[in-house]
């Protein structure tokens, strides 16, 4: 009997741990949950960019809207600890150009750096988001 009973409450404890980290990534998540945006310059113009993200459960999508409202979903979105990567690949006219977002989120604000990598050809540069207040 008392082999059961140390069962159940081993059971027990440890479903209260899984529920406290599911919730407490679930949580984490929801931070970066919301619309940003930001500017990208290009020669003498620029361009709006707006990145979207959703979360179903512990998970995150999500797609960025840029240039010509054209929409492009999001890869291997990945938000912990504050840190936020993912990654957007774009082809025009034949070129494929891959963008890889790194940042940390910092209340409203997303700060890092963006590598755009075109045929092999790789630039980096700053990258600064603000959250769009719904």
């Amino acid at each position: 009997m008392k082999t059961i009973a140390r069962s159940a409450l081993v059971v027990l404890a440890l479903t209260a741990c899984l529920a406290w980290a599911v919730t407490g990534l679930a949580a984490e998540a929801s931070a970066l949950t919301g619309k940003w945006k930001w500017t990208v310059g290009r020669g003498d113009r620029t361009f709006d960019m707006t990145l979207t993200v959703k979360q179903e459960g512990d998970k995150l999508t999500g797609t960025i809207t840029g240039r010509n409202n054209t929409e492009s979903p999001v890869q291997d979105l990945k938000f912990k600890d504050g840190e936020v990567s993912f990654k957007v690949t774009r082809e025009w006219n034949g070129q494929k150009m891959v963008l890889t977002y790194k940042g940390k989120l910092e209340g409203d604000t997303i700060k890092g750096t963006v590598e755009r990598d075109r045929d092999g050809e790789k630039t980096t540069q700053d990258w600064e988001a603000k959250r769009v207040k719904e």
